[in-house]
């Protein structure tokens, strides 16, 4: 029996041709059977070599294409998992090369390329080192912002992945502690900014990401993947920066993020309240919460009506308590927008709130007691009668101590509310419980106040009480004289008191150190 070779175009494949040719060379060794050694032999039986060699080339063949059989299957299986066209173009191009020097169907791949090379990170406390590798990556940054914005394309999923890749390694970083210390207007001594030295990169970096979130062609559905809560959980943190430029540039960035992505809404309102709980419950350090309330002035202007339930507590448990840390004055203004507007869509919650800016009232800080004084004004105005008639008789009586302040300015402030049409309807509304409250301040002010113009709101104040009703004013004058009467009295028995109690420690012996008291007396002390 003659054994011939197998066919070298059968054995030659792309995937195994290394050990196409080891196996070619192997089988050229091993020695033909020539034409004699298909007869028999001169005793009628077979050559016992030609038996030997035909067993060995059997067996070699056999096992020859099981291996052959098994590369043919792994071969097939690595084409249904990469399939050729990611396989065949997934050749990464120099990231140096233009954008306008490469095919369309390229761009895509160049700008994986040049994200992959601005996702290295370098040292700027030290600005001489790697100066050349840092400009080359601000000049590619550059030239992603111009394709991003010129050409509009649409982005593949590993194109996302590689900006929010490239975005989370340059922004995404730990801030140095520093202590912070205000004044007692509430706010930062230190007023000069500490700015990024790595500004020059990082600004690009967030307009890269503010043109990817901008996108038309962005699908939010396949970018969720990307734009996850654990990324969004590390953009809020960078709210903490101390640089106004980072701060500013973020704003916008969360601005996107809360519009684009809806599903993540509830997570970033969750975050933000927890910022907030943190910042005034704990640490009463935050650089960023100004810009968080400025974001979250627009977004309140955009909740239906009626308000949830999720939203009312987002009032009544973060923004309110946020008049309570000594820093109220970085962000009031802010603060006061927020709350204003959840008054606006709700009226009924103005009891609410008022009650929570009395609860935290200052009483040593006459700059947060002008500031309380104007939110609370803009709040009157939004207020209805009966949620007024729930809270008119504690706020009077702090508005009172306010009348009676020798700040001036705090007294002003407090006499202006006269000046609102609106509050002063309220005021005339309820007249026979408010006026007997704040009379006594009001009649002092008109009298002896070293302020000019004080004297002169009170004096207006007086004047137009009688013109409304001058009954009343004429009670509240027999009530004062009769307070008066009885603040006398008092004062007497108390002078009179004092005096029987040091002519009694005159008169007792002293043992030691310690006075005894030969005789008890019942004395009686009013205060």
């Amino acid at each position: 029996m003659s054994i011939s070779p197998p066919e070298t175009s059968g054995l030659l494949s792309a995937s195994n041709s290394t050990v196409s040719t080891m196996i070619k060379q192997f089988l050229a060794k091993i020695p033909r059977k020539t034409a004699k050694s298909n007869t028999p032999d001169a005793d009628g039986g077979s050559s016992s070599s030609s038996i030997t060699t035909d067993v060995g080339n059997n067996s070699f063949i056999n096992t020859y294409n099981a291996i052959s059989s098994r590369l043919n299957t792994v071969k097939q299986m690595s084409s249904s998992i990469f399939p050729a066209s990611i396989t065949s173009g997934g050749e990464m191009i120099d990231p140096h090369v233009p954008f306008k020097d490469v095919q369309s169907s390229d761009k895509l791949r160049l700008l994986i390329s040049k994200l992959n090379l601005c996702s290295k990170l370098y040292d700027f406390h030290n600005q001489d080192q790697d100066s050349t590798e840092k400009d080359i990556k601000r000049q590619t940054l550059l030239e992603i912002i111009d394709f991003l914005s010129s050409e509009s394309p649409k982005l593949s999923e590993p194109a996302m992945f590689a900006v929010c890749k490239m975005c989370g390694n340059n922004l995404f970083r730990d801030f140095p502690p520093k202590r912070i210390f205000y004044s007692p207007r509430g706010e930062k001594e230190d007023e000069e900014p500490s700015f990024d030295p790595s500004w020059s990169h990082l600004q690009h970096v967030y307009e890269i990401l503010l043109r990817f979130l901008s996108q038309t062609s962005l699908d939010p559905k396949i970018a969720k993947q990307y734009i996850d809560h654990s990324f969004i959980l590390r953009l809020l943190d960078l709210f903490d920066t101390e640089d106004p430029r980072e701060r500013d540039c973020l704003k916008s960035v969360l601005h996107r993020v809360y519009g684009k992505f809806m599903v993540h809404r509830p997570f970033i309102r969750m975050v933000v309240s927890n910022i907030i709980y943190r910042f005034v419950f704990e640490t009463e350090k935050h650089n960023g919460i100004a810009e968080l309330l400025e974001i979250f002035g627009s977004v309140i202007s955009g909740f239906a009506l009626p308000l949830k339930n999720e939203h009312k507590m987002f009032l009544l448990r973060a923004l309110v308590p946020l008049h309570k840390p000594k820093s109220v004055g970085v962000y009031h203004h802010q603060l006061t927008y927020c709350v204003v507007q959840f008054v606006e869509k709700e009226p009924k919650l103005s009891s609410a709130v008022i009650k929570g800016l009395l609860k935290f009232w200052p009483v040593t800080s006459s700059q947060k007691q002008l500031m309380f004084l104007s939110e609370l004004e803009e709040l009157l105005e939004k207020i209805h009668t009966d949620e007024f008639e729930k809270i008119m008789v504690p706020l009077f009586r702090r508005i009172n101590c306010c009348l009676r302040s020798t700040h001036f300015q705090v007294a002003e402030q407090a006499h202006f509310l006269w000046n609102n049409e609106h509050i002063l309807h309220l005021i005339m509304c309820n007249r026979h419980v408010i006026i007997p409250l704040v009379y006594l301040s009001i009649e002092q002010n008109s009298q002896n106040h070293w302020s000019r113009t004080v004297l002169n709101l009170a004096q207006n104040m007086m004047k137009m009480l009688n013109d409304v009703d001058q009954e009343l004013v004429l009670s509240c004058q027999g009530q004062s004289e009769e307070n008066k009467s009885k603040s006398t009295v008092v004062a007497e028995r108390r002078r009179l008191t004092w005096e029987r109690l040091e002519s009694i420690a005159d008169f007792q012996p002293v043992v030691g150190s310690v006075s005894v008291l030969e005789e008890t007396s019942a004395c009686i002390v009013s205060c």
